[in-house]
């Protein structure tokens, strides 16, 4: 079962890599040049299983269909720090991040050791985190991780980073007081239904393909863990980046919502992004939400009236410039 369960996650992933790599020849683009320069765009995303995933293959579908002379392929990685990290050596031209993790980048704190020169073209959807334990754990808190296996996220992604920062706001110390597993979301599924690990953190949209997978196969053998206990301490040392929210019960077909601690997602480029191509690319994201909405239900919380949303990162001069227009603005 395990295997056939894995072999239908990587045709899904295999199809989603074909929607966006239409046409993908040509030179990779340096994002200076504006839509009749064109080249290749590479989107950052994260874990195969994960939401940026599937809206990154979505968007890039959207950019090699309507955007004249550009072809857009989205590529799986880390997630987050590991896309800005991308982003600042050219490996990629535009990133997705939670922005949090944005935040710190642009102040060269904590994973950052310097300031990164970022933009954003827009907020986008809220990322829930989403803690799972198994039900034969008799973890009830996140202080009841102390000494177990834990799964914090794949190295160098928004995942690790605020699973390590709830740890610390329950008193633990990530690095000594759980057994921290550093895995992607892909891989932490399938420990957790070996039982190779008691916990896991995950910081997604909803639905994320890896928790729905994991839900339905084990049902009852896992559930979730309300982590806003934590939420206070969060804010005491982050600021207002981290809010309550709460995962209906339909997304997940769990008995209760669950409230838990959401965190806006945002699209980033370096601050040399062709001003002309972000506004082009903020217009077809709004102008066809409803595609990227078929990709993935998340996509609906992308909302125009909060798009500028986006400090302490810096808004694109074009993508700000469409975002005014989206909204009627002179």
């Amino acid at each position: 079962m395990r295997h056939r369960l894995r072999a239908a996650r990587l045709a899904a992933a295999a199809l989603v890599i074909a929607l966006a790599a239409t046409a993908c020849g040509g030179k990779q683009s340096d994002g200076k040049g504006g839509s009749d320069h064109g080249g290749r765009l590479t989107i950052a995303t994260g874990n195969t299983t994960g939401v940026y995933y599937q809206l990154g293959g979505g968007l890039a579908k959207l950019i090699s269909d309507d955007i004249d002379g550009y072809r857009a392929i989205a590529t799986a990685t880390g997630a987050s720090v590991q896309n800005i990290q991308g982003l600042e050596a050219g490996t990629y031209d535009i990133a997705f991040s939670l922005m949090d993790t944005a935040g710190d980048a642009v102040e060269g704190k904590d994973t950052f050791t310097e300031p990164q020169p970022l933009q954003a073209l827009t907020r986008l959807y809220p990322n829930y985190t989403q803690v799972l334990v198994r039900a034969d754990s008799n973890i009830r808190s996140v202080k009841d991780m102390k000494g177990r296996r834990v799964s914090t996220g794949s190295p160098g992604s928004g995942t690790e980073v605020i699973a390590r920062r709830l740890l610390k706001a329950a008193g633990l110390d990530p690095d000594k007081d759980v057994q921290a597993q550093r895995l992607g979301l892909p891989e932490t599924v399938d420990a957790m239904k070996d039982g190779t690990v008691d916990a896991l953190f995950w910081s997604g949209g909803l639905p994320s393909g890896g928790i729905t997978d994991l839900t339905t196969t084990l049902k009852k053998k896992v559930r979730f863990l309300d982590v806003t206990p934590q939420l206070t301490a969060l804010k005491e040392e982050y600021g207002d980046v981290y809010k309550s929210g709460t995962m209906p019960a339909s997304v997940y077909k769990q008995p209760d919502d669950v409230p838990t601690v959401v965190v806006d997602n945002v699209l980033l480029v370096k601050d040399d992004f062709d001003p002309s191509l972000a506004a082009e690319i903020v217009k077809l994201i709004y102008g066809k939400r409803g595609d990227l909405e078929k990709v993935n239900p998340a996509a609906a919380e992308i909302d125009p009236a909060k798009g500028g949303r986006t400090q302490p990162v810096p808004l694109n001069p074009g993508a700000e410039k469409a975002l005014q227009q989206i909204a009627g603005k002179p």
